[in-house]
C-alpha cells in the first residue's frame, strides 16, 4: 500500500525535486504540496488523516517548522514529520528543538539546486521515508497490541549473562551510549534526569552532521543538572559531565599523562556515520575502566554492536538498551539485544536511573 507525502516547502524549484524523487519508489506518493505553512495547515486541517509522511522545510517566511510541527501536533494525528533544512549556525538550536518535539529526522538541505540533484540527497530522502514509514506500521501494530492486551511489556533482565568486576562496583566508571534517529527527542528524556553528581563520565554519539551537535549540547545543558557540552579534542573526562560528540569528526578515548582525554579526529566515515559509535567503542578496548556501561538508544542500523562485541571480550562491560515499545526506531537497540551482550532492556523514561543506579552517585 502506498503511503501518501505531502511537501510542504517555499521553494518552487525545491518542491519540484523533492516530487521527482519521491514519486519514483513506487511505495510513495506526493498527493498535495504546500508552499507555505498557512496552505499546509489549510490541508491538513479539512483531512488531518490523509497524509502518511509530511516533509517540512524548516525554514519558511510565514512560519517555520517547529511552529508547523506544535500545530500538527494539536490535531493528534499519525503523520510523521522529517525536517529538511540547511545548516545555518545560528538556526541549528530551533532544528534540535523541533526534533525534541516528536519530528522524526531530518535531512540537510542543498544549497542550490544542482546540488539537490546529487544522488546522496535522493537517496537521504528515500531512506528517511523508508524509515518514518516503517516506524509508523509498527507503532499502529503496538496501538493496536496494545489495546488488546491492556498491559505493559516486562522488564528484561540477563541473569545468563556474567558481569565481571574489576575492583569496587562503584567509582573510575565510564558511561558510553549511542543513539541516532529520534535521539535527540531520547536524550532529552534521559539527561535531564541524571544527578550532576553522577559518579561517571558519560560519552555520546548521536548521528548528526557538522553544525547540529552544538545546538544539541547547548540545549542539554539548559535543561539539566549535570553538565553537558560538545567534545572537543584534548577534553580530560570528568565525573559529573556528559560529552556529546561532535558531527562531521571521529571521537576516541585515549590516555594521556595518567588521564582519559577526548580525541577528535578526521578518519572517514564508517558505514556512512562521523561520528561512528563503533569507532568510539573500540577505542575503549585499552582502557582501564573498573566497568563501561554501554547503553544504546532508538536508532537505524545496528552502530555500536560491533564495538561492543570488541569491548567485552577484555573489558568488563554492563549494557542496558531502550525498548522496543519506546523507540523512534528498534535497529540499533535490536541489533544490541539479538548480539546477547544486553544486560537491561529498559524504556526510555527508566533509562537515566538504571545508569545512576549502576554507576552511582557521589
Amino acid at each position: 500500500m502506498q503511503k501518501n507525502v505531502l511537501i510542504i516547502d517555499d521553494s518552487a524549484l525545491m518542491r519540484r525535486r523533492l516530487s521527482g524523487i519521491i514519486d519514483s519508489d513506487k511505495r510513495f506518493k506526493v498527493v498535495d504540496i504546500a508552499r507555505n505553512g498557512e496552505v499546509a495547515m489549510s490541508l491538513i486541517s479539512k483531512n488531518p488523516q490523509k497524509y502518511d509522511i509530511i516533509i517540512l522545510d524548516f525554514f519558511m517566511p510565514d512560519k517555520n517548522g517547529d511552529e508547523i510541527l506544535r500545530e500538527i501536533n494539536k490535531l493528534h494525528i499519525d503523520a510523521y514529520v522529517i525536517l529538511i533544512s540547511g545548516v545555518i549556525k545560528k538556526d541549528a538550536m530551533e532544528v534540535i528543538e523541533a526534533l525534541e518535539n516528536g519530528a522524526f529526522d531530518f535531512v540537510t538541505k542543498p544549497t542550490d539546486i544542482a546540488m539537490a540533484k546529487d544522488a546522496d540527497f535522493s537517496e537521504r530522502i528515500i531512506q528517511c521515508i523508508e524509515l518514518a514509514a516503517s516506524a509508523q506500521d509498527e507503532e499502529r501494530v503496538r496501538k493496536a497490541s496494545r489495546k488488546i492486551a491492556q498491559k505493559e511489556t516486562p522488564i528484561f533482565i540477563n541473569k545468563k549473562r556474567d558481569v565481571k568486576q574489576k575492583g569496587s562496583v562503584r567509582g573510575d566508571k565510564l558511561v558510553a551510549l549511542a543513539c541516532s534517529t529520534g535521539g535527540p527527542k531520547a536524550l532529552h528524556q534521559v539527561i535531564p534526569k541524571l544527578s550532576k553528581a553522577l559518579d561517571a563520565p558519560m560519552i555520546i554519539v548521536q548521528h548528526m552532521p557538522k553544525g547540529f551537535t552544538n545546538s544539541l549540547a547547548v540545549r542539554l545543558n539548559e535543561v539539566s543538572e549535570i553538565n553537558v557540552k560538545e567534545a572537543e579534542n584534548g577534553d580530560v573526562l570528568e565525573k559529573g559531565m556528559v560529552y556529546i560528540a561532535k558531527g562531521g569528526a571521529q571521537l576516541r578515548v585515549a590516555e594521556f599523562q595518567g588521564k582519559y582525554v577526548l580525541k577528535l579526529t578526521d578518519e572517514p566515515a564508517r558505514n556512512g556515520l562521523r561520528p561512528c559509535a563503533d569507532i568510539m567503542y573500540e577505542s575503549l578496548c585499552e582502557s582501564e575502566f573498573k566497568e563501561i556501561i554501554c547503553v544504546v538508544l532508538t536508532g537505524m542500523g545496528a552502530d555500536g554492536t560491533e564495538g561492543i562485541k570488541k569491548l567485552s571480550k577484555n573489558n568488563n562491560i554492563y549494557s542496558i538498551a531502550q525498548d522496543a515499545e519506546s523507540c523512534t526506531v528498534y535497529g540499533m537497540p535490536k541489533a544490541f539485544f539479538e548480539s546477547g551482550l544486553v544486560d537491561e532492556v529498559r524504556p526510555i523514561q527508566d533509562i537515566a536511573r538504571a545508569i545512576e543506579k549502576r554507576v552511582g552517585v557521589r
